[in-house]
């Protein structure tokens, strides 16, 4: 059993004010040396040594090596900077120094690098909690069926759509909540490797004879796991939200791997990476049909994703238009893309630069045109520099496929978890007015 407070919330509550104000007593007493004009001086030099050491390293993560695939926020890089700089200044503090300094200052360089990680944590929004920052999540396993699947199924002649919201009458036993849990899909055709999914299922989807619902598949970024949608997008939250004004209605939202593990890449495509592809267009549609109580038809399914998940979703969802009628692409890229350039077309297209020029979303729309009856919904952050341009490059390209095309962009945030929440509770409504709910 753990001993850990697991739901200690990281980005808002006492915790951030608590560690800042530690940080300010810190600076304080470190800096109340005496005298003060022969120490201030080098602990100062020590902390503007480190400003300038820390946004230089966030320069070279975010623009020269790329390592995330990226561009840092400056919010994120002066982060960063005060962590360091708080580093430095510690450091110069240890110089000639009492015991109990000596100790103080050690530990303040613990306390400004934390202090400069809640910062940036706060800024993305990667890590809602302890737990998540732990990677644990108290998500259990989905005990299957879940519903009795003898409910009639409500449509309308013209479209096909379910209206639910008409006909649907919650019962008295209607939980509150949706309820998550993991799944093991079989990769019974793909034979992909693929690590466990988890199931959103609402309030409306766990009473007796209930509705048939449609359903959404969801994908996270990479590196990630099906759990920081969960975590870091606040998915269920928001559907329970969604759900409560609305009797219990909500889609079922299915969250595969398509990734295999969190540093690999797949691409979605089928290749010696593994057929991710065929996993999430075959192997979860079957599952999600053979286990869940959803709605058939093209319309009343929808594909979606942030960053790498957002371009799968591009991808899938302009190839296998007969199997998906929305689409969700958050902060996609503009192409599927590896390490590098060349290791993308070695491993993920075999060497050929034909077949990954083919891949590219923007081609797969071309190719499929026209998109009768097709939803595409794009968001990104307004301060997302990198991929900003590339969701106007496929959304343009998607409007001139035939789509229907919902192009939105998300105030005052980048490439982060702050945007996939803002899609999440912009866009589910547009796909719940689509599907009658």
């Amino acid at each position: 059993m753990s001993y850990l407070p697991l739901g200690l919330r990281l980005q808002s509550g006492a915790f951030p004010v608590v560690i800042y104000g530690l940080a300010i007593i810190a600076l304080v007493v470190l800096g109340a040396r005496r005298p003060l004009r022969r120490s201030l001086p080098v602990q100062l030099v020590g902390a503007l040594v480190g400003a300038g050491v820390g946004l230089v390293l966030a320069w070279l993560v975010s623009d020269v090596w790329n390592s995330f695939g990226v561009s840092l926020t400056l919010v994120t890089r002066l982060w960063f900077a005060v962590g360091v700089s708080g580093i430095g200044f510690a450091v110069a503090s240890i110089r000639r120094g009492r015991i109990w300094r000596i100790v103080l200052a050690s530990v303040s360089v613990f306390l400004f690098a934390l202090t400069g990680a809640v910062g940036v944590n706060i800024d993305v929004a990667e890590f809602p909690t302890l737990g998540s920052a732990l990677g644990v999540n108290a998500i259990r396993k989905l005990s299957l069926p879940v519903v009795s699947p003898t409910a009639p199924t409500t449509t309308t002649a013209s479209t096909g759509l379910q209206t639910l919201a008409l006909s649907w009458h919650a019962p008295a036993d209607l939980p509150k909540t949706g309820t998550i849990g993991s799944v093991i899909i079989p990769a019974a055709v793909s034979h992909f490797s693929a690590r466990s999914a988890l199931v959103y299922l609402p309030p409306a989807a766990l009473v007796a004879n209930a509705p048939r619902l449609p359903v959404l598949e969801m994908l996270s970024g990479q590196p990630g796991s099906p759990a920081n949608l969960i975590t870091s997008g606040a998915l269920g939250t928001i559907l329970d939200q969604f759900a409560a004004a609305h009797a219990g209605l909500a889609p079922i939202v299915v969250i595969p791997d398509q990734l295999g593990a969190s540093q690999l890449n797949p691409m979605c495509v089928d290749s010696s990476l593994g057929n991710s592809a065929t996993y999430l267009t075959v192997d979860v549609p079957n599952w999600i049909n053979h286990n869940l109580h959803v709605l058939p038809g093209r319309t009343n399914w929808a594909i979606g994703g942030f960053s790498q998940g957002g371009t799968c979703a591009i991808q899938l969802g302009a190839k296998f238009h007969g199997l998906y009628g929305s689409i969700l692409d958050i902060s996609g890229q503009l192409v599927p893309v590896g390490a590098t350039l060349s290791a993308t077309i070695a491993k993920g297209f075999g060497g050929s630069t034909a077949a990954y020029a083919a891949a590219a979303p923007v081609a797969l729309l071309a190719a499929g045109t026209p998109y009768t009856d097709t939803l595409g919904m794009f968001y990104v952050g307004q301060n997302d520099a990198r991929y900003g341009v590339r969701a106007v490059t496929v959304s343009n390209a998607a409007r001139a496929a035939g789509m229907t095309v919902h192009y939105e962009v998300s105030p005052g945030t980048a490439h982060d978890w702050h945007t996939v929440q803002f899609a999440l509770r912009q866009g589910i409504p547009i796909l719940a007015s689509r599907w009658g709910l």
